[in-house]
């Protein structure tokens, strides 16, 4: 039996980002993922400065051997209407390939790493979790996505009264071809509201990298929606007419709806695991980093890893997310008022897709950065 004082369940950015904070504690650290990096991840894959800061990546050093894509504008629009263009000169946010970034902040990490190994077991003896028979540590970490096994163990885990957040998304890099017939622009991501505005859909090149997709509340449907959106943007001439693989899904859940416990004796859960993407954007790169970080500084500073002593990280949680407000009829958390006829309008309109849905549901820019003052 292999001795530790943390186990994290999950390498990717909230894992990753965990370990790296405790490195200069004294404990011994352990992440276990089933998948092996550079891994595939689906995701459209952008993170804004703060994420950049909080993580102490040196952006000039990173783009030299990985796709760091500046974004200055968005172009936002609802299916079926024309589309709003907005500049906003300097840097609001960053392209990044998921394979890249992830591996690259699991590289950098010292901790011991047990990779492309999955969790088959996991038991509580005494004061200690035992995983796979294997190892062994008085506190359990769950940073393993949507479908942790942490999370699992720790509440009911996925289940049908959770609001979860299906899409599907492909990404690839283009040929010269290809490349030469895309009219979306680098600099200037693509976001396309659905009509019932219960999803949304986007069209993100990074360089010579190409990633489409579109998520929905009704994963029923989604296939649906994602064929007539691709096939209206190969005829605006958008993306190219020839889209090489197939479409990846994964599903998260959204702040405001998750109903996961985030602390138990002995367990954390961070990241998407503890379901903190952002409820407008369903953004989870941010919380995940940022939950990593609290985390860090809670196990750093608890006497013991009991429940009462871990409390500390549910209050920080909410404190900088907000409480949860569990309303399944609200959807993406959007404004009543909102989802109306007005909506179509609202979507043309300069001032309110560039202070609300671009500065707000998706840079967060009245977010300050993230104190740690536990």
């Amino acid at each position: 039996m292999e001795h530790y004082d943390v186990m994290i369940i999950g390498g990717g950015p909230a894992g990753a980002t965990l370990a790296w904070a405790l490195e200069a504690s004294d404990k011994r650290i352990l992440i276990i993922d089933k998948q092996a990096f550079p891994r595939d991840k689906t995701c459209a894959g952008w993170v804004t400065p703060a994420v950049m800061d909080s993580l102490r990546i040196d952006r000039e050093v990173y783009a030299r051997s990985h796709t760091l894509q500046p974004i200055t504008g968005f172009r936002i629009g609802m299916m079926g209407q024309s589309a709003v263009d907005n500049d906003h000169v300097d840097i609001v946010s960053y392209g990044i390939r998921r394979c890249e970034f992830d591996a690259y902040l699991l590289d950098r990490v010292t901790a011991d790493k047990q990779l492309s190994t999955p969790v088959k077991s996991v038991e509580r003896i005494g004061n200690s979790w035992i995983v796979n028979g294997e190892f062994e540590a008085p506190l359990l970490v769950g940073a393993g996505g949507h479908f942790c096994p942490v999370a699992h163990r720790l509440g009911e885990g996925p289940g049908s009264h959770e609001l979860v957040v299906a899409a599907k998304e492909v990404e690839f890099e283009m040929t010269p071809e290809q490349a030469a017939v895309c009219r979306a622009r680098g600099n200037v991501p693509e976001l396309w509201f659905c009509r019932d505005l219960k999803g949304y859909a986007w069209v993100f090149r990074k360089g010579n990298y190409l990633n489409i997709g579109l998520g929905r509340e009704d994963n029923h449907r989604l296939t649906d929606h994602l064929n007539r959106f691709v096939d209206e943007m190969k005829q605006d001439g958008r993306i190219p007419p020839d889209l090489p693989g197939r479409f990846k899904g994964h599903a998260y859940l959204l702040y405001g709806h998750a109903e996961r416990p985030l602390i138990d004796d002995g367990v954390i859960l961070i990241g998407d695991a503890a379901g903190l993407a952002y409820t407008q954007s369903g953004e989870g790169i941010r919380p995940a980093i940022e939950s990593a970080l609290i985390a860090a500084e809670v196990i750093q500073h608890a006497p013991d890893m009991s429940a009462r002593c871990l409390q500390r990280y549910g209050e920080a949680i909410s404190e900088r997310f907000g409480t949860r407000a569990l309303n399944e009829d609200s959807g993406w958390q959007i404004p009543d008022w909102i989802k109306t006829p007005l909506a179509g309008g609202l979507m043309r309109s300069h001032w309110f897709t560039r202070k609300v849905v671009t500065e707000k549901w998706f840079l967060h820019q009245q977010v300050p950065p993230l104190k740690l003052a536990l």
